[in-house]
């Protein structure tokens, strides 16, 4: 089984981000915009419920949310970014707070891992985006663009709930293009 890597190139973020949106399908462009903007694990964003999120008596998305962490159990607070609030407010209107945000649309059920999946890969596919896309990838893409906008790997490690930096760098799926960038770079 191949290693899923982050998408490097902005322009695919930014088509992948906007895929299901341009089809209308608004719960899929929900869960690849959060995806990208919160760093979760796809298991801990299918268990979000509208009103872990969104503010129904001031009708917004709120400033940020809590949640424990499925696989670490430790608690994490993730502010809500103007792209993440925009792919909240969208859906909104026809949502009431006990409803998953991510909900089966037949069951009300919040979707599973692999329906997840299905829906992010199939983006991928349909954009002939290179590489496996997955739930995981755009956890790391997150990670990958904040270190390429100088943020530090400490402070990616804390997102991420990592306990140790190697496990972060591996995330980041730093090649040998970034590692070049960096050398051509310094001039003393």
């Amino acid at each position: 089984m191949s290693t899923t890597q982050p998408i490097r190139n902005l322009d695919h973020v930014r088509a992948l981000a906007n895929y299901y949106m341009d089809k209308g399908e608004l719960r899929n462009y929900r869960l690849i915009v959060l995806s990208l903007h919160t760093a979760l694990r796809v298991s801990d964003l299918l268990s979000l419920r509208w009103s872990d999120v969104y503010d129904f008596k001031l009708n917004r998305p709120c400033k940020e949310f809590t949640l424990t962490e499925q696989k670490t159990g430790k608690s994490k607070t993730v502010a809500i970014n103007h792209h993440a609030a925009k792919a909240l407010k969208k859906g909104a209107d026809t949502a009431a707070p006990y409803h998953f945000l991510f909900a089966n649309a037949h069951s009300g059920k919040a979707l599973v891992r692999a329906q997840a999946y299905r829906i992010i890969r199939n983006a991928g596919e349909a954009l002939e985006l290179p590489g496996r896309i997955s739930c995981h990838s755009l956890r790391k893409t997150f990670g990958y663009h904040a270190w390429k906008k100088g943020i530090s790997p400490a402070v990616i490690m804390e997102i991420y709930n990592h306990s140790s930096l190697s496990q972060t760098r591996r995330y980041l799926g730093i090649n040998q293009d970034d590692l070049n960038t960096v050398y051509m770079s310094m001039a003393f």
